[in-house]
């Protein structure tokens, strides 16, 4: 869309469906699961809140009022549940075709490969066979999920990730395996859906690349909602039996669920399609390398996305190709920054994390003053029943910038733009701390913990 909006002559090869695994097969359909398992567990938990199921009958003739005793509990109705989400990530592929084609961009449903220098040849589909010449190429091919030899999906009773949605029914024991954001996801919103979790994980906390603090704070919501975690431990293979599955243990457990979840990584859709014949440099790993302004080795070959392994972020495959179109048309173009990168976990809370982390400024790559401020003194949340949950900002030690920033709370995903926005533009805790948020408000914790932070600033033998 970028290119075309800029007057250049776009095609599109794509097999599947426009938006790729984001949209059909990853985020869409995930998080509207995720949004579903949220929605059960605000129902669920509003009799907190005074909040009363069952029929309430009015007065009587004789004076006397009465009120039904039972009491109803949200379930999920899992055929729907995937219907619906299915339909939305469909609709929403659909949108961005017609979309796509209003811009004037061809697209061509099939697979492509590439012809030396920068040409394309479609290999299947109605134009198979057909040549396009291209004065430049961006490949985003994504990645598809991994597999183990002993425990291969099957896609009714072991599942990869994208065969999730086939289930017709809450499972009544899932397994996931796989410790990382997609099976803490996944084993976070199975178990607000109603069905017994059991993840396995070969660290020794949940979330290993995120903040360890957050991590805790997961781990002790799944320990108080009933997520069973087997730490430290892998899983050496998946079987089905009879009525279920059975998990072995590298630790010599055995597992037995109803199903299983393998959440064990991607691998990139690099092979077969051309690219080391076109000069593109492969790693061992099969991404695609590429530098800051996302050109390959090849020259006028851009490449973006989960087939680069730079961040497995749609955000950021979004932002590789709007500076690759830049670049390849001469245009000023700001680098991909890293750390400027917003991401969220979804899970119950939510973890949403910018720039510098607890580990570097812990091993020392970061001289940083840091405030963690509970959202137990929030009065927003004391109002939702919230009960978890912080704000955590890195300010540069002696500047005072904003360097870094976790938020965990329900919605974490909305509450860390302003600190985003902080990081990306280098602004002062005082900058934060002195913009007026709402009262009451749970970004009022983050103007308060920037406070903080401004004592740190001015005097640090506070």
């Amino acid at each position: 869309m970028v290119a075309a909006d800029a007057g250049a002559e776009v095609t599109i090869i794509e097999e599947k469906g426009l938006g790729g695994s984001a949209v059909l097969t990853d985020v869409v359909p995930s998080k509207t699961l995720i949004a579903t398992a949220d929605a059960m567990r605000r129902v669920n938990i509003s009799t907190a809140f005074g909040v009363r199921f069952g029929e309430r009958m009015g007065e009587r003739g004789n004076g006397s009022q009465t009120e039904s005793a039972v009491e109803a509990e949200a379930w999920a109705d899992f055929s729907k549940v995937n219907e619906r989400l299915l339909k939305l990530a469909h609709s929403q592929s659909r949108d961005i075709h017609a979309t796509l084609e209003s811009y004037g961009v061809r697209v061509i449903i099939g697979r492509g490969a590439l012809v030396p220098p920068h040409s394309i040849e479609v290999t299947s589909g109605a134009h198979a066979g057909e040549q396009i010449d291209a004065d430049a190429v961006i490949v985003a091919t994504g990645a598809h999920p991994r597999e183990l030899a002993s425990a291969k999906p099957d896609g009714e009773r072991i599942l990869n990730w994208t065969q999730a949605y086939n289930l017709t029914e809450v499972p009544e024991h899932m397994i996931v395996v796989g410790s990382g954001v997609t099976g803490a996801e996944f084993a976070s919103a199975y178990r607000r859906l109603g069905a017994e979790v059991t993840l396995v994980s070969s660290r020794d906390q949940v979330l290993p690349g995120e903040d360890s603090d957050a991590a805790t704070v997961l781990e002790n919501s799944f320990e108080r909602v009933g997520v069973h975690v087997a730490s430290l431990t892998r899983a050496e293979s998946v079987q089905r039996t009879e009525n279920g599955v059975e998990v072995r243990l590298t630790n010599g457990e055995v597992l037995q669920g109803s199903h299983c979840l393998m959440a064990v990584g991607g691998i990139p859709n690099t092979a077969g399609i051309g690219l080391e014949e076109a000069g593109v440099e492969i790693s061992e790993s099969g991404h695609v390398q590429v530098d800051t302004v996302s050109r390959t080795t090849a020259n006028n070959i851009y490449a973006a996305g989960d087939c680069t392994g730079v961040m497995p972020l749609a955000s950021v495959a979004a932002m590789q190709g709007r500076v690759a179109v830049a670049h390849m048309q001469g245009e000023s173009v700001k680098p991909l920054k890293l750390h400027q990168v917003a991401s969220n976990v979804f899970t119950s809370p939510e973890i949403a994390t910018v720039g510098v982390t607890q580990e570097q400024v812990d091993s020392g790559k970061y001289q940083a003053d840091v405030i963690k401020l509970d959202l137990a003194t929030n009065a927003r949340a004391k109002m939702m029943n919230i009960r978890e949950g912080f704000v955590k900002i890195f300010s540069r030690k002696g500047s005072g910038t904003v360097i870094g920033a976790v938020v965990v709370a329900p919605r974490a995903s909305e509450l860390i733009f302003p600190l985003a926005l902080a990081v990306t533009h280098k602004l002062h805790v005082d900058d934060v701390a002195t913009t007026f948020t709402v009262y009451p408000s749970l970004t009022g914790s983050i103007s308060e913990a920037a406070r903080r932070l401004h004592l740190h600033v001015t005097d640090p033998e506070d």
